[in-house]
């Protein structure tokens, strides 16, 4: 385990349900051979998590695929994530990030504010914010494209540049945006995805 990430992450990371559905699991197999093949050929690995509006559900994916990703020591992986649309990162999103032991810091305040997302001492942060798959930030070959909604999946079924492509879909917390129920439903829908991303690396094998 990686030493230098936020012990309050740590903690999170540690206190997640560890038990994924045989469906979810079969649904996640592909992304893990491909991240195998990845490490043993000791390519560098790109994971490119695209929703509709870059707003919920990739940034969550990206940021703890990126983390999952330290924890487990594997420091040839880098993570973004893109939509078929710009918005904005949505702002519960990053509280709900907080409240999982990720320090955030808002660069500015413009219709799509740009965030820095730090998940530990000495790692690279992650630079948060809404942008399209085209986008410069975003690698435009030999990655993966991992579509997080269905919408998403749905308008690309081709993902230029990208060598591989598979979509592991999860329910939009938006719908309880608004309500009593959006802090614990994103908080929800975050551990979800953590959990997910936490099995998907620790099924791999160090070269």
């Amino acid at each position: 385990m990686n030493q230098t990430l936020y012990p309050q992450l740590v903690q999170k990371i540690d206190s997640l349900p560890k038990a994924v559905s045989e469906k979810r699991k079969s649904l996640l197999a592909p992304l893990i051979t491909y991240l195998q093949k990845k490490l043993e050929s000791r390519e560098k690995i790109r994971l490119n998590f695209i929703c509709t509006h870059n707003s919920r559900r990739s940034h969550l994916s990206q940021v703890w695929a990126q983390a999952m990703a330290s924890y487990f020591g594997l420091d040839n992986i880098t993570c973004y994530s893109a939509g078929t649309e710009a918005t904005a990162l949505n702002h519960t999103v990053i509280a709900t990030l907080e409240k999982s032991g990720f320090q955030t810091t808002q660069l500015c305040s413009t219709e799509n504010p740009i965030h820095i997302i730090q998940y530990g001492r000495n790692e690279l942060p992650v630079i948060g914010f809404s942008k399209t798959i085209e986008h410069k930030f975003n690698p435009q070959s030999d990655f993966a494209a991992i579509m997080t909604c269905d919408s998403a999946n749905e308008a690309c079924p081709f993902v230029g540049g990208a060598d591989f492509r598979i979509a592991i879909t999860y329910q939009d917390p938006k719908m309880y945006d608004n309500t009593p129920l959006e802090t614990e439903k994103y908080l929800e829908r975050s551990d979800e995805i953590a959990a997910e991303m936490y099995f998907v690396f620790s099924q791999l094998k160090s070269i």
